[in-house]
């Protein structure tokens, strides 16, 4: 097998949350086709038992402690020169030694770099062929947190927006190629670099469609007298906490004034005090940490995706599609994800529409939305299809280029002898 290097900014595994679930499929199709050496951080101490899990598919590997409040302070060094503190948070002498042995001892000519935060281990590494998946546009991201956050953690956040795009676009136009999780994260990224628009790509999430599947049994964690709504998601991340508070102070109690029967389940780990705070609300449960989300998801009546802050494709969206439950999401929590309004998802654009389309759901379920939901997640969404793409990227064919489209509301698109494919 030929070699590659990898790097991730989080340990691949488990797959429990959204940049988890893809750089650890990434991993296995990489481990079928390549020799993978692989750097990454732990930043949760439970993950440590995992190493040797992910060791058995790779080669050579390094993986990095982190402890997330140490980070954070040392991230604030950057205040005193341009650098975005992203870079500073996941910078770790130990692993960049590392990573000069690998490219040398192996002779590494591709490189694949998970998450813009990573490619500083390989700036200078111009001898090989070197893909990163940005996954989403962290720095819009940081955009979006500046307008929801008072000052001065708006004004910290803008920073951090203005530095990371600068570095994204250096990194851009020096990587033979950018990935990203959906064509509308990689359309608007053709708008902020347009000097590396022809070199700008994306490769959609899958979803495990076996094992997120309804024809399996599963123990019923709901009252039989329960009309459960559900949420899952890691609920220390805050978009997903805006999400929630958002849904129990605003959305729930309208629905329960003629639903009284609905409770909210809010299943992720590591909930805030923030979300377990939201317990003191009628209707409301948090779970935390449950050992798996299957059976939560196939009794529920239905799952909400109320996200108010959201880049790329939300993984749990394409779970609950595949376990073949009506999802009430928001605009942003559909973006990248091609299904069709009121046939295969629901889309609810305030807290109006969320009450409306809940309340009609739960008094006329509509099983054939759910069914058709898990259709087009099969039909769309498979990690092997959609990987290929990666695969073409870092062993290109002669003659096989990127070309631009007539306008950057298109995706860039795989070129072999002229022949576009979209």
């Amino acid at each position: 097998m030929q070699d590659i290097l990898y790097l991730t900014h989080r340990i691949p595994y488990p797959p429990n949350k959204g940049d988890k679930i893809r750089s650890w499929h990434i991993l296995k199709y990489l481990a079928q086709r390549y020799r993978v050496h692989l750097g990454t951080f732990v930043d949760d101490h439970d993950d440590w038992q995992h190493v040797d899990t992910v060791k058995k598919l790779c080669g050579e590997t390094h993986f990095a402690s982190l402890n997330p409040r140490t980070a954070r302070l040392r991230s604030l060094g950057a205040l005193t020169g341009k650098r975005p503190l992203t870079l500073d948070y996941y910078h770790n002498r130990g692993l960049q030694q590392w990573v000069d042995t690998v490219m040398k001892e192996q002779s590494i000519e591709r490189v694949l770099v998970f998450s813009s935060a990573m490619a500083q281990y390989v700036m200078n590494a111009r001898q090989a062929r070197r893909i990163i998946d940005f996954v989403d546009i962290d720095s819009d991201k940081w955009r979006q947190y500046a307008e929801k956050k008072p000052w001065p953690m708006s004004w910290l956040y803008r920073r951090e927006s203005r530095s990371l795009l600068s570095y994204e676009r250096k990194v851009a136009y020096e990587f033979d190629a950018s990935l990203f999780v959906s064509q509308a994260e990689a359309d608007l990224f053709q708008q902020l670099a347009p000097e590396s628009a022809t070199k700008t790509s994306f490769f959609n999430n899958g979803v495990d469609a076996g094992y997120f599947s309804p024809a399996h049994e599963y123990p019923n964690p709901y009252h039989s007298d329960e009309a459960a709504i559900v949420f899952t998601g890691a609920m220390d991340y805050w978009p997903n906490i805006d999400a929630v508070q958002w849904f129990a102070r605003e959305i729930l109690p309208e629905v329960l004034a003629s639903n009284p029967d609905v409770r909210f389940y809010i299943v992720g780990s590591r909930p805030t005090p923030q979300v377990q705070a939201l317990t003191a609300l009628a209707g409301v449960h948090v779970t935390g940490a449950v050992a798996d989300i299957r059976p939560y998801l196939a009794h529920a009546r239905l799952a909400v995706a109320p996200l108010r802050i959201a880049r790329g494709i939300q993984n749990k969206v394409l779970e609950a599609m595949a376990m073949a439950k009506p999802v009430v999401a928001s605009i942003q929590a559909l973006e990248g994800i091609a299904a069709k309004i009121g046939e295969e998802v629901l889309l609810a654009r305030d807290h109006k529409e969320f009450v409306a389309t809940i309340s009609t759901l739960l008094q006329h379920p509509q099983n054939n939305i759910g069914q058709a939901a898990r259709a087009r997640a099969l039909a769309d969404y498979t990690w092997e299809r959609n990987l290929e793409r990666v695969d073409d990227l870092l062993s290109p064919e002669p003659g096989m280029t990127f070309h631009s489209t007539a306008t950057a509301s298109k995706p860039i698109a795989l070129t072999t002898a002229g022949v576009m494919h979209e």
